[in-house]
């Protein structure tokens, strides 16, 4: 069953988040690559990251997690008195916050001849979005700038910042954009909630025509292919949105209902 949303689907951003990046990065990687052979490969890299997250994001975007925490802390006994001292309880007991391990995909589009990075394509995760880890992010666009690569970003979470600011960034809940390598500039796509996903140049080098991609028949590719409609609860509170875009989402998903 297809997904009731046009473009992006909101509730594909919580639990179900870390599935959805990986499917789509293959799923990029799958429609590029008919179009760069033989002279460029579309390769699929992770890089791992530490994620110190918010407590309120505990079972949104790490659920185990806080199943894990709280059956420790169930299991904790307290320690037998040694004396006739009696020690004032605590009123506020919190759970240790360890940092999570998270797995990162990127699409790397590489030469054939030298296996030089000529672009890179980051679908950014909330560990990106929010300090500490968006530094550390922020330092690799640079990186890959100073490298002469083509950089297309690809943001399908509303949570977090964005990896730069500029006083004429329109305020909408996603946002693909590509950073020509030496242009000086970035395109943008602003995406709203009822837009669909726009489609796209992949750049390759000098003198070599520009790939295509198709973001929304990515998605919509894998959310069959997935099943996700099988693990969302449309019927349950909507995540945050504007009055306006509650609004509609509620006009769309009676109208896509049985």
């Amino acid at each position: 069953m297809p997904s009731p949303f046009p473009g992006m689907d909101p509730y594909l951003e919580g639990y179900l988040r870390s599935d959805v990046y990986n499917a789509i990065a293959s799923k990029i990687r799958a429609f590029l690559a008919p179009q760069l052979r033989p002279k460029y490969v579309a390769r699929l890299e992770v890089y791992v990251v530490e994620d110190i997250f918010p407590a309120s994001e505990m079972g949104i975007l790490y659920p185990d997690v806080e199943v894990l925490q709280i059956r420790q802390r169930r299991e904790v006994t307290p320690p037998t008195p040694t004396s006739n001292i009696t020690t004032t309880p605590p009123s506020l007991t919190l759970p240790v916050i360890q940092p999570v391990k998270v797995r990162i995909p990127t699409v790397e589009i590489r030469d054939t001849a030298n296996n030089i990075l000529v672009s890179c394509i980051e679908i950014l995760s909330p560990v990106n979005k929010r300090l500490p880890g968006i530094r550390d992010y922020r330092q690799k666009r640079q990186r890959l700038y100073n490298a002469n690569v083509h950089l297309i970003e690809i943001d399908l979470l509303r949570r977090g910042n964005r990896p730069f600011s500029h006083p004429h960034l329109p305020d909408i809940p996603y946002l693909i954009t590509l950073t020509r390598a030496g242009s000086g500039v970035i395109d943008l796509w602003p995406v709203k909630l009822p837009d669909t996903l726009p489609t796209i140049p992949v750049p390759l080098c000098k003198g070599d025509s520009d790939a295509i991609l198709e973001l929304q028949a990515a998605l919509n590719a894998i959310y069959e292919e997935a099943g996700y409609d099988l693990s969302i609860d449309y019927t349950q509170p909507p995540p945050a949105l504007s009055d306006v875009d509650i609004e509609w989402m509620y006009q769309r998903l009676s109208k896509s209902s049985p």
